[in-house]
């Protein structure tokens, strides 16, 4: 009998070539190139709309944190960026150009406060658990639909950040996780992001495996990236938000 072709045989190996491609976390991965001006342009001016379209949405988010709990309606942290030194030659021997390597440039990233005040004083930083007693009850519904994340537009405007891009990391867990996972750090070579193709594609993380998975599409956007696969993701989060896809 000849062997079946057609359109589900062009499926199939398609689906093997990208199984290959995004298993392959041991290749340092060289960004595809795109204009830096055309990708900012495009995230200051999706980021500035989305701002002025949703400011009654965040100013009732604001309000319903700041009567539900106590605390601030902000939550600030700091995290590891964009690394933009990773393509340079390296540095002469016994040189130092950096006073301690944190593995990007880091910034301050704005969310709206989902725990309890002080929430991680005795615990630590955790994995995100689903029925976690630290989050309030406006926290839990905030995390369901992302929209916690929304106040991160004005990262993109200040240009910290790109509405597409790996989810940046606080610079202590950034060096556990660089040290014990193969290419970790090969994720810094572009700038966060709010979505990413890993956050369309899986949860929130629970463990190092988790974290593993999830670079996998980080490197494959890095190998990806341009300005119509930016917006294909965009698309494709809406229904993650809409359906609570991934989300508690």
């Amino acid at each position: 009998m000849a062997p079946t072709t057609g359109p589900r045989t062009a499926r199939s190996s398609a689906r093997e070539r990208w199984l290959r491609l995004v298993d392959d976390t041991t290749e340092s991965v060289v960004p595809r190139g795109r204009s830096e001006l055309a990708s900012r342009a495009l995230n200051f001016t999706l980021a500035f709309l989305a701002l002025l379209v949703l400011s009654p949405l965040l100013l009732l988010i604001a309000l319903a944190v700041k009567v539900s709990s106590r605390g601030p309606v902000f939550y600030s942290q700091t995290r590891v960026g964009i690394d933009r030194r990773w393509n340079r030659a390296p540095a002469p021997e016994g040189v130092t150009r950096r006073g301690f390597d944190l593995g990007g440039g880091v910034f301050t990233i704005h969310k709206f406060r989902t725990m309890c005040v002080n929430a991680e004083h005795l615990s630590g930083a955790v994995w995100a658990a689903r029925e976690d007693p630290r989050v309030t009850a406006v926290g839990r519904f905030l995390r369901q639909y992302r929209l916690d994340e929304l106040p991160q537009l004005f990262n993109v405007l200040q240009g910290d950040m790109n509405i597409v891009g790996p989810r940046p990391e606080r610079p202590s867990i950034f060096s556990e996780l660089r040290h014990r996972i193969p290419s970790y750090d090969s994720r810094q070579r572009v700038k966060p992001g709010i979505t990413g193709l890993a956050q369309v594609n899986q949860q929130y993380d629970q463990s190092l495996d988790d974290v593993r998975n999830k670079l996998k599409y980080d490197l494959e956007y890095l190998r990806r990236q341009s300005v119509w696969e930016d917006i294909r993701i965009m698309l494709k989060t809406v229904p993650v938000m809409l359906f609570r896809k991934g989300g508690w």
